[in-house]
């Protein structure tokens, strides 16, 4: 079983790579852009079979590691 897991800044957190990129399309043309958010994705493989224990292992590592809980949301599905 897989986990996909989206990580994303919160609303109101200030995201200067997000400028970066913003900027930058407006550079090479990519006109009507009008705000860039950057996150992460993350893949992981895990040995549990059963959903359950599946999710209660990716909430641990999302809150424990993955993600910044004070500026950052995180979303994840399970992929079989």
């Amino acid at each position: 079983m897989k986990a996909h897991i989206k990580i994303t800044l919160k609303p109101g957190v200030l995201d200067p790579q997000g400028k970066a990129i913003e900027h930058a399309l407006g550079s090479l043309g990519f006109n009507g852009v009008d705000e860039v958010r950057q996150g992460k994705f993350i893949e992981v493989e895990l040995a549990e079979m059963d959903e359950a224990s599946a999710r209660a292992a990716v909430e641990q590592m999302c809150e424990k590691l993955l993600a910044n809980t004070v500026i950052e949301n995180y979303a994840y599905e399970l992929v079989a």
